[in-house]
């Protein structure tokens, strides 16, 4: 069993930072595949980034550039750096975690609201 917590969301104005940390318990984390997805109101969830346990990322066309993933194993964390903010990254960020090929789970974190003002 994994927990996930996120921390970090918030306001920020158009052009603003913010950094998503996603704190992780069990001892499965470093072989697993960790990403945060994103859902806004009225939209599907969709993927933002992930990152693998060898360090492999992957990012959405909308926030190549201005976002970054990053792990930590020794800490059991994943964090997401958001640079030049966009309205339209406003929602509800969620972490995840997921299984390699010779194992079957995923897990999801509560979610953390991030607000873009314009």
């Amino acid at each position: 069993q994994v927990q996930l917590v996120e921390s970090g969301g918030g306001l920020v104005q158009a052009g603003g930072s913010l950094r998503l940390s996603c704190a992780a318990s069990g001892s499965i984390f470093r072989i697993s595949a960790m990403g945060w997805y994103r859902q806004a109101p009225g939209k599907q969830r969709e993927l933002v980034a992930t990152i693998t346990g060898g360090g492999k990322t992957n990012y959405a066309d909308s926030v190549k550039g201005r976002f970054t993933i990053s792990r930590d194993n020794a800490k059991n964390a994943v964090y997401l750096q958001m640079n030049s903010l966009k309205p339209e990254d406003t929602a509800v960020y969620y972490c995840n975690a997921n299984s390699p090929s010779f194992l079957s789970y995923n897990y999801w974190g509560q979610g953390t609201q991030v607000t873009v003002s314009s």
